[in-house]
């Protein structure tokens, strides 16, 4: 019994300290192992239009890219619910709307039917970081996602809940309708 004790209380303090100390338990994606180099400074946190995701008119493809992915690892795995807009659930749109929201301060319509008529048309073979992509996938419905570089888009997916997809799968080469590209400045 003793020894129970004195081993129980050692466990519970080293335990912690091991499995914190090992990322391996975490799926995060390869892009935040540079993370933790960067130091932000205030204004870089606080000032939106001074933000690296501003750098340039454009803004920079590896900072919005970091920013979309950042905002992805809140979502990823959240099953897809139409007309939802919660962790609990989410849509193709709304998750557009919370992503775009969070991490570049963009405001976009609730629904595809909406998002689609903004920002400039461009071709698949164009595409960068920020870019909006829809899909026909029925006569009535589209779904869109967001262009994270590497041929990849973002979603939230009716069968495997927010997710990375590549646009070479023949579904998505099939039902590809239009890119959009917003400009993404506040």
């Amino acid at each position: 019994m003793f020894c129970i004790k004195i081993f129980l209380p050692v466990l519970l303090i080293i335990a912690p300290a091991l499995f914190s100390t090992n990322s391996f338990a975490f799926d995060m994606p390869k892009e935040f192992a540079s993370m933790n180099h960067h130091k932000f400074s205030h204004e870089e946190l606080f000032n939106v239009k001074e933000s690296p995701v501003y750098e340039d008119g454009n803004g920079n493809a590896k900072t919005i890219k970091a920013s979309l992915l950042s905002e992805y690892s809140n979502w990823k795995g959240t099953h897809y619910r139409l007309g939802g807009t919660t962790h609990k659930g989410v849509d193709c749109s709304a998750l557009m709307q919370h992503i775009f929201n969070a991490s570049l301060h963009q405001q976009l319509p609730r629904t595809t039917f909406q998002q689609i008529k903004n920002g400039q048309k461009i071709s698949i073979n164009d595409l960068k970081p920020g870019d909006l992509v829809f899909f026909k996938t029925s006569s009535r419905d589209r779904h869109v996602g967001v262009y994270v570089g590497d041929n990849q888009f973002i979603h939230a997916s009716k069968i495997e809940g927010v997710t990375i997809s590549s646009l070479d799968n023949q579904y998505w080469i099939n039902h590809y309708e239009t890119a959009r590209r917003l400009e993404l400045m506040s």
